[in-house]
């Protein structure tokens, strides 16, 4: 990776890492020799992988399919080929590391977020496949009882399907928990990964803005994700949590530039990492730079927000009927899970 690039200048520079999100192996090489230290998938990514790739797949896929397998056994080893394949690819970055770098995503099924029992059970599968396997778990009230569990047992998690400063302090306390646990039993902790769907939470309130005619442009509104991380990013700092917050749903280049030089997890595209390969964006860190508080105020005016921005802004028992959390667990169902299942 060049040093005249963004990304090469971000890796060399500041404390701010990226993974690649992406499950198809051609990327995942570029993303590789782009300097990415990580993978990303979820079950709308892992259908595409097998769809783009049929051919490349077709000996495993046609095992999967004589396996006699129910639909949802069929999903899970479907996504057990590409999360495996992606995982061997970064190995090598999680055993340099001393197993802080190189892990990749595996997420659980999405029609499941309110099952503690059937997450927990299918998190410990995954965790066999790989050492370097983030099992993925909606950040809901259930997600977090399996993340707590995950972590004592000394299972990597990340907790996606999360937006919110709220959710990511949720996230955060969980993790700690459950590394006392761990740590009282002997255990070595799993890692944990909290993610911030930075736009998708623009995309949700932008919606929700132009519905109730909210006194805000659309210059606040690009601005509302990243109000929310920063937040919660200095929220970590002063709280000293183990969680590592990872950025994932960039919708422009100002959702990394204006976030860099903080000691996260970026989680960056095929196509977005091309903005950070030929555009001349700014060099410098940027994460204690704090958005206008004019921006927050009129921001304030939809609830929506304010459940999003402020810390007491949800419980976690509110987590699941957010309006954003319900898109986006249809989304992975139907345009991922619901898809894999009737993979041929």
């Amino acid at each position: 990776m060049s040093a005249d690039t963004y990304l090469g200048w971000l890796v060399s520079h500041t404390r701010t890492t990226w993974w690649h999100d992406s499950a198809d192996p051609a990327e995942l090489q570029r993303g590789l020799d782009r300097g990415a230290c990580g993978v990303t998938t979820n079950p709308f990514l892992a259908n595409l992988s097998l769809t783009k790739n049929r051919a490349a797949w077709a000996a495993d896929v046609d095992a999967v399919l004589a396996g006699g397998h129910s639909a949802e056994q069929m999903a899970e080893e479907f996504t057990r080929l590409v999360v495996t394949r992606a995982a061997a690819m970064y190995r090598p970055h999680y055993e340099a590391s001393g197993g802080t770098r190189g892990f990749v995503c595996a997420q659980v099924n999405p029609s499941r977020a309110g099952e503690r029992e059937a997450m927990l059970a299918m998190a410990r599968r995954f965790h066999t496949w790989a050492p370097n396997i983030a099992v993925k778990l909606p950040a809901v009230s259930a997600g977090l009882d399996v993340l707590e569990e995950c972590v004592a047992e000394g299972i990597s998690a990340t907790a996606t399907v999360s937006f919110t400063v709220p959710q990511a302090l949720a996230i955060a306390e969980r993790c700690r928990a459950g590394r006392q646990r761990a740590l009282r039993n002997g255990v070595t902790p799993g890692g944990c990964f909290a993610v911030i769907m930075i736009g998708r939470l623009d995309d949700y309130l932008r919606e929700v803005a132009a519905d109730t005619r909210a006194p805000v442009s659309e210059s606040d509104i690009r601005q509302a994700g990243l109000a929310v991380t920063k937040r919660a990013y200095r929220l970590y700092r002063e709280r000293g949590y183990e969680a590592v917050l990872l950025v994932a749903a960039l919708r422009g280049p100002y959702h990394l530039t204006e976030l860099a030089g903080a000691e996260l997890v970026m989680s960056i595209a095929p196509a977005p990492q091309e903005w950070f390969l030929d555009g001349d964006h700014p060099r410098e860190a940027r994460i204690e730079q704090d958005v206008d508080p004019a921006v927050v105020q009129r921001l304030g005016s939809m609830p929506e927000f304010a459940k999003a921005y402020e810390p007491d802004g949800m419980s976690p028992s509110d987590f699941i009927s957010y309006g954003l959390t319900q898109r986006t667990l249809a989304q992975f169902i139907e345009a991922g899970w619901r898809l894999i299942e009737g993979f041929r």
